[in-house]
């Protein structure tokens, strides 16, 4: 039977009181403590930002591989090669950064967030260890013949390794989403001595926000990687390089994303919904919503403000009347719960929620206007003459990266002060004993070495994208010539390019 504690009783059940640690206090405790905790929010804030967009990246990609190796096995056409041993490199690359920086934010739990890990371990650690158990060991298994097992096994057994890749993927998402739902709208477990103990793990796992911010999710990923290959396919027309592969690329993407972000409207306004049914106070912060209007007048949508926390009200305000109740409640006179309904304490930043949200939407609704315009001019017949459409595709390439963080500074801010909702508040989360100077230390240490090695990882994306797909005249799988080298990286060394029909 699922047990969810509201948050008015948080840190009671069966009796047991929270231990008597209170939040951290800069009046109490000195302003080094609540560095301390700033510190460490920043810093986890830093390495998540670098974190996702390499896995969402690797989550399109690797369905992007398996489509275009079924293409391949389906009608031979070496073009399909060509393209999936180009984007294959890309991948690698890829997964390799976003597996150096996961393995920096699991650190973070112990040495920033020790407090987090003793409570609600009980919780968040099987969930991480699923997701090690089934994911990465799917992953690990089949990425080898992935990488490395052309021509060493049979076309069906590496397509089924790629396709066991990106259900590996999928299985990575569902299981970090889980965990990180359950902190959103906690549920199924109840608090002895201040611990976080499971009582059904169906619930857990299955919280009222999972299957919203599931979809939303994985939808991302898949418009991310979409938006990248359309910009891809762009630059290479706009040039006049690899024509034959940037049209083929070029109308996959504007046809899945026409399909995708359609949907993905929808998904978000199911999700908004359950926000607003879970977490009133994130969706207010949202739409910088603070006091109640007169009944019946409904909630207006805010398209513009600057909201001034202190005030408690918004400047510069530009807003239609109504607007935001039959978005956000789907009724003309819907009203939804305001800011000052609930102390300044229990409220999380407005203006980063607020100015996140409208800049995942905004820009969410370019890419959706690119796409349905693309479509009409693909139609039409003059999709790949479009100079204004072939350089939005390049402009909002990485706009789906950029809509992406976002989207997680929404969800991730809009929870605070709270680390796992209602119950356990993020002051109270941070490990006891750190120091400002040690968090410092470590953050800076992060972004140096993040500097180096992501940048020289870009760079050398970069490159293999100005390179392009090459030609591949023999069998690939073998070393030697203008033959695919065995070794999926190895062809980012070499400098001749093929700049037609490939």
């Amino acid at each position: 039977m699922a047990v969810f504690t509201p948050p008015e009783q948080a840190g009671t059940r069966r009796g047991a009181q929270w231990p008597a640690r209170r939040p951290v206090n800069a009046a109490e405790n000195g302003v080094d403590a609540l560095d301390a905790l700033l510190l460490s929010r920043i810093q986890f804030g830093f390495v998540i930002t670098f974190h996702i967009l390499f896995p969402a990246f690797t989550i399109g990609l690797a369905h992007w591989l398996a489509f275009l190796e079924w293409r391949w096995l389906r009608t031979r056409d070496t073009l399909w090669r060509d393209l999936y041993f180009f984007w294959l490199r890309i991948f690698a690359i890829s997964f390799g950064m976003g597996v150096v920086s996961g393995i920096v934010m699991s650190f973070q739990f112990g040495t920033n967030w020790a407090v987090l890990s003793e409570r609600a371990g009980a919780i968040l650690g099987p969930l991480l260890a699923y997701e090690v158990l089934t994911a990465f060991f799917l992953e690990a298994s089949f990425l080898g013949v992935m990488l490395f097992g052309w021509n060493r096994v049979s076309p069906k057994l590496h397509l089924f390794s790629t396709c066991m890749v990106a259900l590996g993927t999928l299985f990575s998402t569902f299981w970090i989403l889980a965990a990180n739902s359950w902190m959103q709208t906690p549920q199924g477990h109840e608090i002895i001595d201040g611990m976080f103990h499971p009582v059904d793990w169906w619930a857990i796992i299955f919280s009222p926000s999972f299957p919203y911010r599931l979809a939303h999710m994985v939808l991302a990923a898949f418009i991310t990687t979409c938006m990248v290959i359309g910009g891809v396919s762009a630059w290479y027309l706009r040039r006049g390089v690899h024509i034959d592969g940037g049209r083929r690329m070029l109308k996959l993407a504007v046809a899945f994303a026409a399909i995708a972000l359609p949907l993905q409207v929808l998904v978000g306004d199911l999700h908004g919904l359950n926000v607003g049914e879970h977490q009133p106070v994130k969706l207010a912060a949202m739409e910088a919503h603070w006091e109640q209007g007169e009944p019946g007048a409904g909630v207006p949508l805010v398209l513009f403000a600057w909201p001034d926390e202190a005030a408690e009200s918004n400047r510069y305000e530009l807003a239609i009347p109504r607007l935001g109740s039959l978005i956000l409640t789907h009724s003309w006179d819907g009203e939804i719960e305001p800011l000052t309904a609930v102390p300044a304490s229990e409220r999380p930043p407005v203006a980063p929620v607020f100015w996140g949200f409208r800049i995942m939407v905004g820009l969410g609704v370019a890419m959706l206007l690119l796409a349905l315009a693309s479509a009409w001019a693909w139609w039409r017949g003059w999709l790949f003459e479009s100079k204004w459409l072939l350089n939005g595709w390049r402009l909002l390439s990485p706009a789906g990266f950029v809509a992406l963080v976002a989207g997680w500074y929404v969800v991730e801010i809009g929870r605070q002060p709270y680390v796992v909702y209602g119950l356990l508040r993020t002051s109270e989360a941070v490990s006891p004993n750190i120091t400002a100077a040690a968090v410092m230390t470590s953050l800076i240490t992060y972004a140096v070495a993040y500097a180096v090695i992501f940048g020289a990882g870009i760079w050398y994306l970069l490159g293999l994208v100005r390179k392009g797909p090459q030609r591949h005249e023999d069998a690939p799988g073998t070393e030697g010539g203008d033959k695919t080298p065995a070794r999926p990286l190895s062809v980012g060394d070499r400098d001749d390019a093929q700049t037609e029909g490939a």
